[in-house]
C-alpha cells in the first residue's frame, strides 16, 4: 500500500449527514435542562436553519457540537467523527461564529484576522495576506480594515467574526445568530454571502430566532422550543405542513367576516377590504370545500373581488406547533 493509499484509508467516504445527534442532552448544575433528548440530522450540502426563540437551547446545542461543553447524555457526530472526542481533527474543517466573535480590541480588523489565521495550523502563511484581504472584502469591511476592533459597532464585529470563519474554505460553516446587530441592508448582505458559501459546496448550519431569515436562505430547518426538537425537514415541507389562510378581498368586509364565521372559519382578521382566517377543519361538515364558502358569501350579497388561500409559511408552522408567537422581522 502506498503512502497516498494509506492516507486515503484513514478517512472513510463521507456520509449523507454532516451533523447527527441521538438523545443529545445537557443539564446544567442546579438541574436546569437546556437540551432534552435531541435527535438532529443535518444533510450534507444543505443550508440548515436551526430555529427557535432565545432560550430554546440552540446555542447550548451548538456548543456541544463544537466540543466547547460536554453533553450530559446522548451522542453527537460532526463530519462523521464523535464529539467532543474528535475536537482536534474536526474543528480545523469547520468555520464557526458562536455567541459573537472574541476579538482583540487593541488590534485592527485586519490584524485580528492575521492573528486568527496564524493560529490555524492548516492555514498556508504564504497566502495569508491575500486571504485576509479577500475575507474582509467579502463581508464589506475592506474600508474599515485598519480601524481598531474596539471601535467597531456590534454589526461590524459580527462581520469580522464571519470573515474569520471564511479565511480558509471549510466543509461546514456554523453560524449562531449571524445577523445579530446588523441593519436591514447588512442582513441582506450576510444572507447573500451565506448563499454564495453554500453554492461553493460548504454545508451551512445557521442558528436564528428570525423566521424570515430561515425562510429566505435555508433549504432545511429544525424547530426548537424549550430545549426540545419539535420538527425538522425541508423548509418547503415544514411550510406545506400547515394549511394556508383563506383570504377574501371585498368592500363588505364586516358582512364577509360574519358569513365566514357562520360557516366555521376561525381566527378571522379584518384589515380594510381584506378578511382572512383559518378554513374549517372539523365540525358537522369537515373539510368544507372553498367553493361552498365562496357561494355562501355571494348568496349573502357580499361583493367578492378576490377569493383564495395563501400558502402556508414557516411562521404558520411554528405557531401551529407551539401556540406561540415568533420574531418574523429581518
Amino acid at each position: 500500500m502506498t503512502a497516498s493509499e494509506r492516507g486515503r484509508a484513514v478517512r472513510p467516504a463521507p456520509t449523507a449527514e454532516v451533523i447527527r445527534t441521538r438523545g443529545l442532552t445537557k443539564r446544567f448544575r442546579g438541574g436546569q435542562l437546556a437540551v432534552d433528548g435531541l435527535d438532529l440530522s443535518v444533510p450534507r450540502g444543505s443550508v440548515f436553519g436551526f430555529l427557535g426563540p432565545n432560550g430554546s437551547g440552540k446555542t447550548t446545542t451548538i456548543r456541544m457540537l463544537m466540543g466547547l461543553i460536554t453533553p450530559t447524555a446522548g451522542m453527537a457526530t460532526v463530519l462523521d467523527a464523535p464529539m467532543p472526542q474528535s475536537v482536534r481533527t474536526v474543528l480545523p474543517r469547520v468555520g464557526a461564529l458562536i455567541e459573537g466573535p472574541a476579538l482583540y480590541g487593541f488590534l485592527s480588523g485586519r490584524d485580528n484576522l492575521v492573528r486568527f489565521d496564524s493560529a490555524d495550523p492548516t492555514a498556508d502563511p504564504r497566502t495569508r495576506d491575500r486571504r485576509v484581504a479577500e475575507a474582509l472584502e467579502r463581508v464589506g469591511l475592506a474600508a474599515a480594515a485598519g480601524k481598531k476592533a474596539r471601535a467597531y459597532s456590534l454589526g461590524m464585529k459580527q462581520r469580522l467574526g464571519l470573515a474569520a470563519a471564511l479565511l480558509v474554505p471549510r466543509e461546514l460553516l456554523v453560524l449562531d445568530e449571524p445577523t445579530n446587530g446588523l441593519d436591514p441592508q447588512g442582513m441582506r448582505e450576510i444572507r447573500a454571502l451565506v448563499r454564495a458559501v453554500a453554492a461553493e459546496g460548504t454545508t451551512v448550519f445557521l442558528s436564528s430566532h428570525l423566521l424570515d431569515e430561515i425562510e429566505q436562505v435555508c433549504t432545511h430547518a429544525a424547530v426548537m422550543s424549550r430545549g426540545r426538537l419539535l420538527v425538522q425537514g425541508t423548509v418547503a415541507e415544514l411550510a406545506a405542513g400547515t394549511r394556508g389562510r383563506l383570504v377574501v378581498l371585498t368592500p363588505d368586509a364586516a358582512e364577509a367576516a360574519r358569513v365566514l364565521a357562520a360557516h366555521g372559519v376561525t381566527d378571522l382578521r379584518t384589515t380594510g377590504d381584506r378578511v382572512d382566517g383559518e378554513p374549517p377543519a372539523g365540525g358537522a361538515e369537515p373539510d368544507e370545500p372553498l367553493p361552498k364558502l365562496c357561494a355562501a358569501l355571494v348568496e349573502a350579497g357580499v361583493r367578492v373581488r378576490s377569493f383564495g388561500t395563501e400558502r402556508g409559511t414557516l411562521e404558520d408552522a411554528f405557531v401551529a406547533l407551539t401556540g406561540e408567537g415568533f420574531d418574523v422581522a429581518g
